[in-house]
């Protein structure tokens, strides 16, 4: 049991450390796909973005894509 916990403690911590800083944000869903079989993508993980910018499925492929504006909620 204690091997176990070690492994999934292990695990998690490689999964943590292997997340770039500052991408606390996740990607948009993607409700449409594309009909090509085989689309273009300009990426296929956040390291091969800019900085700032996360690797996302998009309609068609996958690309790199900035954090979207927060939307400001007004309760007036």
């Amino acid at each position: 049991m204690k091997t176990a916990a070690a492994l999934l403690l292990a695990g998690m911590l490689i999964l943590w450390v292997d997340l770039p800083t500052g991408s606390a944000w996740s990607c948009p869903i993607v409700r449409l796909t594309c009909a090509l079989h085989n689309p273009r993508h300009q990426c296929f993980t956040d390291s091969h973005c800019p900085r700032r910018k996360k690797c996302c499925r998009s309609f068609c492929g996958r690309r790199c894509i900035s954090k979207p504006p927060a939307i400001a909620v007004s309760y007036g």
